[in-house]
């Protein structure tokens, strides 16, 4: 698969890294987004920028997207591990409304890059979940394999209109792990304790 990334830092890093040893031709372009979106996101582009310069970078390159699946792993994180968009639409929501023929998808947002330069990302045993919220199957299949490539488990998180959940999912995480240096999993009981009958 031909993967090209929006953005030059960590996360762009780490991901590219693993799809590259997972067998996929990746291509990140910090200041050369335009090449990273039309020579090498052939088939699948991933938004790795802050949320406020993706939103712009994605609207200026609506044409060369359309029909791409777009992957947006960004975080609306401010000072406070406050949601920056907690009043407003989810920076997935204003990716589609940037470049309305791409099919955005959300996830691989609640890890810090060093999870992501594990091979595999593997705790207790269990491989790590990976929800994802998008609208269009095709997309989402195209997706789940990346995050299969990972060596993790993709979850249906449900359609784009969720997204914001995981971006309020991830200040809560973030908060909890960096403001209080808390063990931020221990707050989920285990699948058999969840309330399933």
């Amino acid at each position: 698969m031909r993967i090209g990334i929006l953005g030059a830092g960590g996360m762009a890093d780490a991901l590219g890294t693993r799809w590259v040893a997972a067998g996929h031709e990746v291509f990140a372009g910090g200041r050369d987004a335009t090449r990273a979106a039309a020579e090498y996101g052939e088939d699948v582009v991933l938004v790795a920028l802050p949320w406020r310069a993706a939103v712009d970078v994605v609207a200026g390159l609506r044409e060369v997207l359309r029909g791409r699946v777009l992957i947006d792993c960004t975080n609306p994180v401010g000072p406070g591990f406050v949601l920056e968009t907690v009043n407003g639409p989810s920076v997935s929501a204003r990716l589609a409304s940037a470049a309305p023929d791409a099919q955005v998808v959300k996830g691989l947002n609640l890890c810090h890059e060093d999870v992501w330069r594990m091979a595999p990302p593997v705790f207790d045993g269990r491989p790590l979940a990976v929800p994802l919220c998008g609208d269009d199957a095709g997309a989402l299949s195209v997706v789940r394999r990346l995050v299969r490539d990972l060596g993790c488990e993709p979850l249906d998180a449900g359609g784009l209109a969720r997204a914001g959940l995981l971006e309020a999912t991830a200040a809560l995480l973030i908060g909890l792990w960096v403001g209080e240096g808390a063990d931020a999993q221990a707050i989920a009981p285990p699948y058999a304790a969840a309330g399933r009958r």
